[in-house]
């Protein structure tokens, strides 16, 4: 039988809308339709979701989903290319993650700074700003 898009969109935690424009994209092309065109989700389809929700969230642009699932699709004479795609998404998440280092750090500082204030009754207490 197969789940309805309402039922996948609850359980991958998107709306029908968005599961529609997923496969509006072509990143849905191994969902099984009815003969009336409604859309079939099988159990193994759910995995994907969570693929294209990880690499959306990395700041992949959907074109270069598209062009992943293509890949896939394809199968294993794109092995490679799915492989350095990774490769080159892993370090873009690596330099996100570093500035966001950066940010919590910048934060722990300030937190730092305002905890001594505020058990000092005052600013004064810092002589200078150590975290400007």
């Amino acid at each position: 039988m197969g789940y309805s898009i309402g039922t996948v969109a609850e359980k991958v935690g998107l709306t029908a809308h968005t599961v529609r424009f997923y496969d509006k994209e072509g990143l849905l092309p191994f969902v099984e339709r009815t003969p009336s065109g409604q859309r079939r989700f099988k159990e193994s389809d759910l995995e994907w979701f969570a693929v294209i929700h990880c690499l959306k969230n990395t700041g992949m642009s959907i074109k270069d989903i598209k062009k992943f699932i293509d890949w896939c699709m394809e199968g294993d004479a794109t092995l490679e290319k799915r492989l350095d795609m990774f490769l080159h998404q892993r370090e873009l998440v690596m330099a996100q993650m570093a500035e966001l280092q950066m940010h919590m750090d910048k934060i722990n500082c300030k937190i730092s700074y305002y905890e001594t204030a505020v058990a000092a009754g005052t600013e004064a207490i810092h002589k200078c700003l150590p975290c400007e």
